[in-house]
Order: structure tokens, then sequence, then C-alpha cells
């Protein structure tokens, strides 16, 4: 689950980044509070990397799918981005959990079999 989480974290620490930039645009927002929220939400992403397998990693990635989805009212885009990356959160934690829980009955059998049962 870890290596699927961590990437889809990763797309959307580029994905944060480059929205920024597109909302460093609207003479509205100051740059200063752009950079922030963004650079926040950036190391956010890149910490949860780490954080997937302690308790409530997988709470505090749909935290931040929900801040990037609501990050479309700011930059429209974001709407349609943050609802396919949240469908990639899903499915990371979802398919991640099945291939975890496939590799350790993998091993199981592997421990149990011997070492003379090759």
């Amino acid at each position: 689950m870890r290596v699927l989480c961590s990437s889809t974290l990763i797309g959307e620490f580029f994905v944060i980044g480059f929205a920024g930039l597109v909302a460093m645009k609207d003479d509205t927002l100051a740059m200063s509070t752009v950079w922030w929220v963004c650079g926040i939400a950036m190391v956010l992403s890149v910490l949860l990397c780490g954080m997937i397998t302690r308790p409530g990693g997988v709470q505090l990635g749909w935290a931040l799918q929900i801040a990037l989805i609501a990050s479309g009212f700011v930059v429209p885009i974001m709407f349609f981005l943050g609802a396919v990356f949240a469908a990639l959160w899903w499915a990371s934690v979802h398919y991640g959990r099945r291939i975890d829980t496939i590799k350790a009955d993998w091993a199981a059998r592997q421990g149990s079999a011997g070492p003379d049962a090759a």
C-alpha cells in the first residue's frame, strides 16, 4: 500500500505546485498567501508518504484529497484534478491493502512450506 499511496502523493505534490503557479495569476490573492497554503499542502503531501502505514495516515490523506478538491474554488480546474486524485487515492488504498494481504498470504505459505519444499 505504501508504494501506491506514496506515488499518488508525489503526483499531488507537483499538481499542488502547478496550481499555485496558476493561482498567482489571480490579482485578488496575495502571492504570500498562495505560497503559504500551497507550501503547507506540498510539505504535507511529502510527509504523508512516510506516514501512510501509521495510524491516521490514510485519514490525513483523505483530508488532503478533500482540500485538493476544495481548492477548485480558487483554481477551477482543481475540481476535476482533485476528483481524479481522490479516485487515485481510493484505488491506491484499496488495491494497496489487497496487495499487502496477498503478499502476506504468499509469505506465510512460503514460510510454512519449509526449505525442502522447492
